[in-house]
């Protein structure tokens, strides 16, 4: 019969042994390298960071931002992709709908934000320091309101939006990432542009023997005048080898312009297209 440390060294090497698995069967192919990260759910990656030719994957997604005078309800779909090692491509529909809760303030028109077109490029991969570097850029061709929609132009402005990653995972089970850059809003409208920098920075804690993790996003932006946070303590749950979903809260630090919100992410990551 086991003695009780006997079990517990026999389940930790068990755990150590899953884990080991997952990272290998991700990481150690006769393919260019790759090292297992911790994906915020928020502001998510373009693709994988060193994606594989054939990855793809599916996201929907729902929020709901308590505004001070209206409820903004968020919703978007995504389509990631790697036609070639280490290069990702995304497309995305953002929407936004608004409920109004102070019947004396009038809130936003309900409305597709953009059509979102992304890439993302892994420059960078270090199996001895498992860590990974990526550049990339979005481009936003925002839209007007559905309420105008045949009324006015459909177009209302560009956003364009060169970023910078760098992620390293710490032994097995701990990840950090770094996201940012500069969002140059032009719109059409006015004869001035507007720039936002986006500092966003991620924790996260692999759950041992399985694909689920706990974490902490840390979304910052800085306007001209104006420094705006919002924490984002998050969780990622395997439902199959497939599918995940990801749960997320946000608490900003300044409430002058929302309260709490709540976001939820469904995942689906079809099977690898081999060369």
């Amino acid at each position: 019969m086991l003695s009780y440390s006997q079990a517990q060294i026999l389940k930790k090497n068990k755990k150590t042994l899953l884990d080991s698995a997952y990272i290998k069967e991700v990481e150690d192919k006769i393919e260019p390298d790759k090292i297992l990260h911790a994906e915020p759910l928020y502001i998510d990656l373009i693709r994988d960071l060193g994606a594989r030719k054939g990855e793809r994957e599916w996201n929907v997604a729902m929020g709901l931002v308590d505004k001070n005078n209206f409820d903004k309800y968020e919703a978007l779909v995504e389509y990631e992709f790697a036609p070639i090692n280490r290069l990702g491509f995304e497309v995305e529909l953002p929407f936004s709908f608004y409920y109004r809760t102070n019947q004396n303030t009038a809130s936003p028109k309900s409305k597709l934000n953009s059509l979102k077109l992304a890439t993302q490029y892994t420059f960078y991969v270090s199996n001895k320091h498992k860590t990974s570097m990526a550049v990339g850029y979005i481009h936003e061709f925002q839209l007007t309101e559905f309420s105008s929609y045949g009324k006015e132009k459909l177009l209302t402005g560009n956003v364009y939006n060169p970023f910078f990653i760098a992620a390293k995972r710490w032994g097995q089970n701990f990840h950090t990432l770094l996201y940012t850059g500069p969002q140059f809003i032009s719109n059409f409208s006015e004869s001035t542009h507007h720039v936002n920098w986006q500092i966003n920075s991620s924790f996260h804690y692999l759950i041992p023997g399985t694909r689920n993790f706990i974490g902490i996003e840390f979304n910052k932006e800085i306007s001209e005048h104006d420094f705006d946070m919002t924490i984002r303590p998050q969780m990622r749950l395997a439902i199959t080898d497939h599918l995940m979903i990801g749960i997320v809260t946000g608490i900003p630090i300044s409430r002058e312009n929302e309260r709490f919100s709540s976001f939820f992410r469904l995942i689906y990551e079809p099977p690898h297209l081999k060369k």
